[in-house]
């Protein structure tokens, strides 16, 4: 399958206000451009060898610049004020009728109840640990696990490939090890790494040393599953890589397989694949709906407001089926 980077998604979800530079003039066509392929490139791709934006063209349109932003194959119409303060990945034509699906802006995802009943439900979030999708469904599903816990089995698990750097795969071997030595803190320590600002490696350390995590039992995790799965030779070598785009992260590639697992993040239970809102309301009544009879825990009062996408705790997340693939 080949996979491509939703500039489009993510543009949306981070640019509302983001380029303050030459704010106080409006800019140039080439300031413009050169504002905007850095911004992209530094730092949203945040510098990624891997992949890199250019913005092909400059117009203008309806008082802002309009442009076109490449990635690969990938292009995307986006618009930018003329002072560098404001950059959209879309405008919507006012004029339209409703109905138009055109332009329409991202959708929430239905709700889904899960067919095959359970006494204990088996809840599996698959994610990359720097999607900020991927966050933003942790996010969620957080205060509903803590609420019914011990009634669910709930397993943390990563897509075969990696599309954020190598940083995201040390950290989906620090999180899958966790998970398999302590699982009793895998949830205090995803609460205080999602509230960081990065989701960078100190961060990581300090949230290991805040939940009291030992070091040593994870140091020693970490390289046992790196010698297995080859995930640093994977990625030194990219002819191992997924559509010669992505490393691989095997750690759960036969899940992925399994699941047909296509990107993050994505939530199973009761070996069903199923969409549902993001917010934690929502993803409790969702998972309660695989309970043979569910218990008191699924009458917990939890917040149907939106987690936001990517790090922190942000209020006002958007409501969408966005995903990283």
């Amino acid at each position: 399958m080949k996979k491509t980077i939703l500039l489009a998604a993510v543009l949306s979800l981070i640019m509302t206000g983001c380029v303050a530079t030459n704010s106080s003039k409006n800019l140039t066509p080439d300031e413009a451009k050169t504002t905007a392929t850095e911004y992209i490139n530094n730092v949203l791709l945040e510098n990624n060898p891997d992949y890199k934006a250019e913005v092909t063209s400059v117009t203008e349109e309806n008082g802002m610049f309009k442009m076109m932003v490449k990635i690969g194959d990938r292009e995307i119409d986006s618009y930018m004020t003329k002072d560098g303060a404001k950059f959209f990945d879309r405008t919507f034509d006012m004029n339209k009728k409703a109905t138009s699906t055109a332009e329409a802006p991202a959708t929430p995802a239905a709700t889904q109840t899960v067919n095959t009943k359970k006494a204990k439900p088996e809840v599996e979030i698959y994610v990359m640990s720097h999607c900020p999708y991927g966050t933003q469904i942790e996010k969620g599903i957080i205060p509903a696990i803590e609420a019914l816990g011990n009634k669910v089995d709930f397993k943390l698990k990563f897509c075969d490939y990696a599309m954020h750097g190598e940083k995201e795969l040390a950290e989906q071997m620090t999180q899958y090890c966790i998970q398999k030595n302590e699982p009793a803190k895998l949830l205090p320590y995803l609460k205080c790494f999602l509230g960081g600002s990065t989701g960078d490696a100190a961060e990581s350390i300090a949230c290991v040393k805040s939940v009291k995590i030992s070091e040593s039992k994870l140091k020693t995790c970490v390289a046992a599953t790196d010698k297995q799965f080859k995930v640093k030779a994977s990625f030194a070598d990219k002819a191992t890589w997924k559509s010669g785009q992505f490393p691989p992260f095997d750690v759960f590639a036969a899940d992925n397989k399994k699941y047909s697992v296509g990107g993050s993040p994505t939530l199973v239970i009761n070996g069903e694949t199923i969409s549902t809102s993001r917010d934690s309301a929502s993803l409790l009544k969702t998972i309660c709906s695989g309970f043979e009879t569910e218990p008191g825990e699924c009458q917990a009062q939890l917040s149907a407001e939106n987690p936001s996408a990517g790090f922190g705790y942000a209020a006002g997340g958007t409501a969408s089926d966005a995903t990283c693939n």
